[in-house]
């Protein structure tokens, strides 16, 4: 049996995570930006 590498296991989660919080990042952002909008109409 093939032995795991740990260290990508890790980096890749780590990526993952980081990347989920930039994309909750920019949906706070654009909800934040759509409510702005909604309110000078």
């Amino acid at each position: 049996m093939a032995k795991q590498n740990y260290s990508f296991l890790k980096r890749q989660k780590e990526l993952a995570k980081k990347k989920k919080k930039e994309d909750k990042k920019q949906s706070k952002l654009e909800k934040k930006q759509a409510k702005a909008d909604s309110e000078q109409a």
